[in-house]
C-alpha cells in the first residue's frame, strides 16, 4: 500500500486550526470539496470535526487516494 508524501501532523494541525476555512482540504489537493467546505463554514462545524478526527486517526487520503500515515 502506497503512502502519501503529505504530513499527517500538518494535516491534523491544519484541520484543527484552520479547518473551518478548509485549509486542510486545499493542502491535500482536494480543491472541489475544499471550496464546498469553505462556503458552508466547515460544514456548519460538523465537517470540520469529522476531518479533524480522521486526520488524527490517520484515516485521511490525499487527492490521489493515498493514505496519509507519516507524521
Amino acid at each position: 500500500m502506497e503512502v502519501s508524501p503529505k504530513s499527517r501532523l500538518a494535516t491534523t494541525l491544519l484541520a484543527w486550526v484552520l479547518g473551518g476555512l478548509a485549509v486542510d482540504r486545499f493542502y491535500l489537493g482536494q480543491i472541489g470539496t475544499g471550496i464546498l467546505k469553505l462556503i458552508t463554514g466547515g460544514g456548519f462545524g460538523i465537517w470540520w470535526l469529522i476531518d479533524f478526527i480522521m486526520a488524527a486517526c490517520g484515516s485521511r487520503k490525499d487527492k490521489h487516494g493515498l493514505s496519509i500515515k507519516n507524521w
